[in-house]
C-alpha cells in the first residue's frame, strides 16, 4: 500500500524549517522507495508482509559491500565494510527463510522452565550410562550444528537477509540443544561419557571444511540434522520420564526446520543452476556414506551411541537383542525420511540411475 500525495506533502515544511535555522537537510532526497506502507495481516506484522517495492525479493546478485540494507539509498562514499563471500543469489536463497524464521520466534523454548527436571527419577545404571552417552554425542553435534552455520553470517550480504536471520536463529536453537543435553548428562547423578572417536574431528567435523554454503548445507542440513531428526521424532520410544519425553519432542520442532531450510535450498538451486546437481550428487554420496557407518550417525552401526541407543530402546542390557531390532527399525525410518527428503530437493534421480548407497537402500527396503 503507498501514501497519498497529500500524506507525503510534509517535506516542503520541513526544508523551510531548514533554511530558516540553517540546518543541512539534504538527507531527505536521499531515501529509497517512499510512501510504502506494510499491512499486518493475520499473526502479526511479518516479513512476508514488508516485501514490498524495491524492498521485496532480491536480485540474482549482489554488489553490496557495505553493509548497506537491502532498498535503502546507496552514499557513493561508503566504506567497504563486508568481505561477503556469498553474493549470488542462488548460493543462499529458499523460497520460504522468511516462513521459517518467523516460526522460530513463536516457537522459541527454554531448557531451565519449559523442561519438567523433576520428573527424573533414579534410573538403572545401564540405562542412565546408556543415556548419559547419548547426551555426550549430541552435546558435541549440536555444538557443530550452531557452529558452522554461524560462521557463514558474516560472509554474506545484507540483501540476502532472509536465511541470514533463519541461521541466527538455527545458532539460538542448537545452542539450546547443547545445553538441554548437557544438563540432561548431570540431572541425574550422572556425568559424561566417552567422547565419540571421530565426531568434530571426522564426517561431522569436515561440514566446516565446506568450500561454498551449498556443499555446508547439504551435508548439514540434509544428512547430519536428518538423521539426528529421526532420533528426536522416535525419542519417546527410549525416554524414561516426562523431562526426556520433552526434550526430544522440543527439539525435533527446532530441528526439523534447519531441515526443512536445506531442502527447501537444495531445491531453489536445482531449479535455478541444474549444472550444479552432478557437484551436489557428490556431496550426497559422501552424506550417505555417514548415514549408514558414521559417526555423525547416532543410529549407525558399530558405535557407542548405536549401542546406548539398543540399551534405551531394549529397557536394559538384558534386552540388548530386542532393542537393536526397534534400533534397526529407526534405521529403516531414517533412509525412508533421507530419500523422501532428497528427491524433495530435486534429486530424485540417484535412487533410480544405481548412483545411491547400496546399503542405505537396503536399510529403505
Amino acid at each position: 500500500m503507498t501514501l497519498t500525495d497529500k500524506e507525503l506533502d510534509l517535506a516542503p515544511a520541513v526544508r523551510n524549517f531548514g533554511e530558516e535555522n540553517d540546518l543541512d537537510l539534504s538527507w531527505l532526497e536521499t531515501r529509497g522507495e517512499w510512501g510504502v506502507k506494510a499491512e499486518p495481516e493475520k499473526g502479526g506484522l511479518k516479513l512476508s508482509d514488508i516485501q514490498l517495492g524495491s524492498y521485496g525479493e532480491p536480485g540474482d546478485y549482489s554488489d553490496n559491500m557495505t553493509g548497506r540494507p537491502r532498498g535503502s539509498y546507496a552514499r557513493p562514499d561508503a566504506y567497504r565494510i563486508g568481505g561477503y563471500q556469498v553474493r549470488t543469489k542462488s548460493d543462499i536463497w529458499l523460497t520460504n527463510a522468511s516462513m521459517l524464521y518467523e516460526e522460530a520466534l513463536q516457537r522459541q523454548w527454554s531448557s531451565a522452565t519449559d523442561i519438567p527436571w523433576d520428573t527424573i527419577k533414579p534410573l538403572p545404571d545401564d540405562i542412565e550410562r546408556a543415556q548419559c552417552q547419548l547426551a555426550t554425542f549430541l552435546t558435541e553435534v549440536e555444538f557443530v550444528a550452531a557452529e558452522v552455520p554461524g560462521r557463514w553470517l558474516a560472509s554474506t550480504t545484507p540483501d540476502y537477509f532472509e536465511p541470514r536471520m533463519f541461521l541466527v536463529s538455527q545458532v539460538m536453537d542448537e545452542s539450546r540443544h547443547l545445553d538441554v543435553f548437557r544438563k540432561r548428562a548431570f540431572a541425574n547423578g550422572g556425568g559424561l561419557m566417552q567422547r565419540p572417536d571421530v565426531t568434530t574431528s571426522g564426517t561431522v567435523g569436515s561440514i566446516d571444511l565446506s568450500a561454498d554454503f551449498t556443499e555446508m548445507s547439504s551435508r548439514l542440513h540434509i544428512s547430519g540434522e536428518g538423521a539426528v531428526l529421526t532420533i528426536f521424532r522416535m525419542g519417546e520410544m527410549m525416554a524414561y520420564n516426562e523431562a526426556e519425553k520433552r526434550i526430544y519432542r522440543l527439539a525435533a520442532q527446532d530441528e526439523s526446520r534447519h531441515v526443512a531450510f536445506g531442502v527447501m535450498h537444495m531445491r531453489y538451486l536445482s531449479e535455478t543452476e541444474p549444472e550444479r546437481k552432478d557437484e551436489i550428487h557428490s556431496y550426497l554420496d559422501e552424506g550417505e556414506a555417514a548415514l549408514v557407518a558414521g559417526n555423525q550417525n547416532p543410529a549407525s552401526r558399530d558405535t557407542a551411541q548405536s549401542e546406548a541407543l539398543a540399551i534405551l530402546l531394549g529397557g536394559g542390557e538384558k534386552n540388548f537383542d530386542e532393542g537393536y531390532r526397534k534400533l534397526m527399525a529407526i534405521r529403516k525410518r531414517q533412509a525412508r525420511e533421507y530419500i523422501q527428503r532428497v528427491k524433495s530437493a530435486g534429486f530424485g534421480e540417484r535412487f533410480l540411475n544405481g548412483r545411491a548407497n547400496a546399503e542405505l537402500l537396503k536399510y529403505a527396503s
